[in-house]
């Protein structure tokens, strides 16, 4: 019988119907899921893509892990760290860091800028260095050559590699007392732009010196470090190499993962992915009201069928099941249907990069295969529902004149 019921329920939708506007208002039905579903994975293909191409923004910025002191910003004990760090099997290279916030001069203009010395093992941990699009990199040779963030260059207008331009760093000076002298208030430091890289929005307004000129510029002693930051041979295993590193160098030292250092950002990205998620929910659960109106004109036109049908012992509930089945076969027509017209559109986007969000940056779109488990449960669970609401037809009904 309820093969019997599902084959009906695909012959209402597949052969010719009595009613030309049953026909209109079945595939109007399939159409309106097929378009609500088709757009749901294509905003939500653009949002994975979005999350890998912020992945790629904040790359320069945190690495895999980052080890700093629990209690003030020099880390103690160096040596060490230093010791756990290069026998663990999971680290790549790490290097040392320190960054302060400076104020920045040339040839009359001024400027707040962020002053991260790194060593020469940085580059190792974030290959900054193959981003440098005029100039070079820093030798290390000189503690005063720099690279220099784009925009902050172009605002200063500082020539790049140039021995007869040298721009001046000014770091505060910590204590209290009385200000006899200029010296008293600031360390400062005639600096020699080597090189610029593009910040991409994260790195706005950084410069990258060698770590001896933050060391030489805040007073501190060799081999001093505010923080070390960590590539690993798998970033896949960052919670386990962070849980073995604090068992190793105690509670004293605090260590994040690339996550933690950006949980506001995620959370902000993850908020407005919900956002956008229930919004094509709520869209794809209006459209399934065209689902309910299928049915029930559907139900008006074979109501003299159902008659025969329920005269020759057709069962009552097969007969609601036929109408659940044909519900069930438009939600999956539309469904499928969909995913093909969205994955179409997501790949027409990949090759030809059409739509753009300004003149170099095409939207990025991402093909992932929860996409599609979570586009089609989503429909499949309005749909459904709706069926199975509006199949619940009575016997009275069917019987009456």
């Amino acid at each position: 019988m309820k093969n019997i019921a599902f084959y009906i329920a695909s012959r209402y939708l597949l052969a010719k119907k009595g009613s030309t506007a049953v026909t209109f208002i079945t595939w109007l039905s399939v159409g309106a899921m097929t378009v609500a579903v088709a757009a749901m994975f294509v905003i939500i293909s653009v949002f994975s893509g979005l999350e890998d191409l912020n992945k790629d923004l904040i790359s320069n910025l945190h690495a895999d892990l980052t080890l700093k002191s629990a209690s003030g910003k020099t880390i103690k004990n160096l040596d060490n760290v230093n010791k756990v760090l290069g026998s663990n099997k999971e680290i790549s290279s790490f290097s040392r860091v320190i960054e302060e916030k400076v104020y920045i001069s040339f040839n009359g203009k001024g400027d707040i800028a962020y002053l991260r010395g790194v060593d020469s093992a940085y580059i190792k941990v974030n290959p900054i260095n193959k981003e440098v699009f005029y100039g070079t990199y820093p030798s290390f040779k000189y503690s005063n050559e720099v690279l220099m963030e784009n925009t902050l260059d172009n605002r200063l207008s500082i020539p790049v590699d140039s021995s007869n331009h040298y721009a001046t760093v000014f770091m505060p000076k910590p204590g209290t007392g009385i200000i006899n002298k200029e010296e008293d208030i600031y360390n400062k430091k005639d600096i020699l732009v080597t090189g610029v890289f593009p910040g991409k929005d994260q790195l706005d307004s950084y410069i990258i010196s060698p770590i001896e000129l933050t060391e030489e510029l805040l007073s501190l002693p060799k081999k001093s470090a505010y923080q070390i930051v960590i590539k690993l041979k798998n970033p896949e295993n960052a919670d386990s190499v962070k849980q073995s590193l604090i068992s190793s160098l105690g509670k004293n030292i605090e260590i994040k993962t690339k996550e933690e250092e950006n949980a506001a950002f995620w959370k902000m990205i993850n908020t407005e992915k919900l956002f956008i998620y229930l919004i094509f929910a709520l869209v794809i659960f209006i459209t399934t009201f065209n689902l309910a109106g299928a049915i029930i004109i559907l139900q008006l036109d074979k109501k003299e069928q159902a008659k025969s049908l329920i005269s020759l012992g057709f069962p009552l509930s097969h007969l609601r099941m036929t109408y659940f089945y044909t519900g069930i076969l438009i939600v999956v027509s539309g469904v499928i249907t969909g995913l093909i017209l969205g994955t179409a559109l997501c790949y027409f986007q990949l090759y030809t990069e059409f739509f753009r969000a300004n003149e170099v940056l095409p939207f990025p779109v991402k093909i992932v295969g929860k996409n599609y488990i979570t586009v089609a449960l989503t429909a499949s669970l309005f749909g459904f529902t709706i069926s199975w609401f509006f199949s619940k037809i009575s016997k009275e009904y069917i019987t009456k004149s």
